[in-house]
């Protein structure tokens, strides 16, 4: 055997990620409030580009598709092709309606704090480092001896303190347990009696998991009376703080927007929130310029193919984003016109053979967007359900069977609620193929409780 070195030809084919094609890749998958950030990096990372607030009414002149696609002029003006901005379209900016930040907890129990008169400036001084020691939920973390043994302080004064804070708004902070939390609730409407803090107290378990016989034997009243009590202490707040929780808010901003204009639907990619690109007059003109240094002119260049080929990127995402929405609607044509229970079975793959793309990019297209329709507002994965056979031959999708199996619940007779296997009888006695597994795992979907928890005395 020959094991020498030598040098050898040879031509293969192989696919390469080139940096514009990851950018493509990336800028598809992005939503509308993902893409204005990935927007505004790239402005700051590439001086060629300039951001142009988007326009509340675009032109009402619409120019006539050129031969050749210049990618130049897409950067001044991204809708091209056949879609058109019309002067009658919609000046709604979804983002006008984004909340303002609000107080935190700290500040919020810090200005009631203010109003509190007789406190001496130890009190003072405890009931900011208790305030501070809370909780996202409004929960006390520290104990009572810890505090005592770093402020110096009475653990009687720290109680006095403590207790005058767990009066503050919203009501039940500062508790040092869910059972607190509760009570202090009951308290301040007036419903603390006996009964019902002996069961919060000691039965709070058995509560939840609806063992009222139980609770009634060890209390001394009718299950019909701890029922009355359950549902009176699931309408309290176990987490009184989360409304001051500064966790960040994601707001939906439908991609998409689907309108009936007759008897037809039609698709339009929703870009009213994006920012436009534009190219800087300076570094265009410093282009232009003969006296201009050949190193300025060639990282000029650069970054100017850089932001053509965003354009190009985000044009390509646009007529996706609209090939793909406009055959979801033409399959879920009997879903727009008559509702969930007509909404069929559908799979990627049948979507990506429909407009002739990979079923990936159909992936990438439909991750993290949403469509408006006449319907509501939806994920477009939504419209991607598994198939349930039925007695005739034909299939149903998952989301169907969920809706009826919710309408089946919400018609039941809470004294005697049906069960799973119930469930999947009556789903069966209507066609629909299904076994009791089935059924447990959609209800558990939809958060809906077992027949056991469902059950009213």
């Amino acid at each position: 055997m020959n094991m020498g070195l030598g040098l050898f030809q040879e031509q293969t084919l192989k696919l390469v990620m080139t940096p514009e094609l990851r950018q493509a890749i990336t800028i598809l998958q992005y939503s509308a409030v993902d893409l204005i950030s990935y927007l505004q990096e790239q402005a700051t990372e590439n001086p060629v580009i300039d951001l142009e607030a988007p326009r509340e009414v675009a032109s009402a002149k619409a120019e006539k598709p050129a031969p050749e696609i210049d990618w130049k002029e897409i950067v001044g003006n991204r809708a091209t092709g056949e879609y058109t901005a019309s002067k009658n379209e919609s000046t709604y900016n979804p983002l006008d309606h984004v909340q303002q930040g609000a107080d935190t907890l700290y500040e919020h129990l810090e200005r009631q704090l203010g109003y509190v008169k007789g406190f001496t400036p130890l009190q003072r001084k405890i009931a900011l480092y208790l305030i501070g020691n809370l909780d996202e939920k409004g929960y006390l973390e520290v104990t009572l001896e810890e505090a005592s043994e770093k402020l110096e302080a009475d653990l009687l004064e720290i109680e006095d303190v403590l207790s005058v804070l767990q009066h503050f708004d919203p009501v039940g902070v500062a508790a040092r347990s869910l059972e607190e939390c509760l009570l202090l609730q009951l308290e301040h409407l007036a419903l603390d009696d006996e009964k019902i803090v002996q069961v919060v107290r000691f039965h709070l378990q058995d509560l939840a998991d609806n063992r009222y016989q139980r609770i009634a034997d060890k209390v001394g009243c009718t299950p019909q009376d701890v029922q009355a009590m359950a549902d009176l202490v699931r309408t309290l707040n176990p987490r009184p703080g989360a409304a001051y929780s500064r966790s960040e808010t994601r707001y939906v901003i439908p991609d998409v927007a689907v309108e009936k204009v007759g008897n037809e639907y039609v698709v339009l990619v929703n870009d009213i929130a994006t920012p436009r690109l534009k190219i800087n007059s300076f570094y265009e003109k410093m282009l232009n310029q003969q006296k201009s240094q050949e190193e300025a002119k060639q990282f000029i260049h650069e970054k100017l193919n850089a932001a053509m080929w965003l354009a190009k990127s985000l044009e390509q995402r646009r007529l996706t984003l609209m090939r793909v929405t406009q055959a979801i609607v033409e399959m879920q044509q009997d879903f727009f016109d008559k509702g969930i229970h007509y909404l069929k079975p559908m799979t990627q793959k049948e979507i990506a053979e429909r407009v002739n793309l990979h079923e990936s990019t159909i992936s990438r297209a439909t991750s993290n967007k949403y469509v408006q329709t006449p319907r509501g507002i939806f994920e477009l994965k939504y419209f991607f359900t598994s198939a349930l056979s039925t007695s005739s031959g034909s299939a149903t999708s998952s989301e169907s069977v969920k809706r009826r199996i919710k309408s089946l619940i919400e018609q039941e007779d809470r004294k005697s609620p049906l069960s799973d296997q119930k469930l999947g009888e009556m789903l069966q006695t209507e066609g629909i193929e299904i076994s009791r597994r089935t059924v447990a795992k959609y209800r558990e979907e939809m958060l809906i409780p077992s027949s056991a928890k469902r059950k009213r005395f």
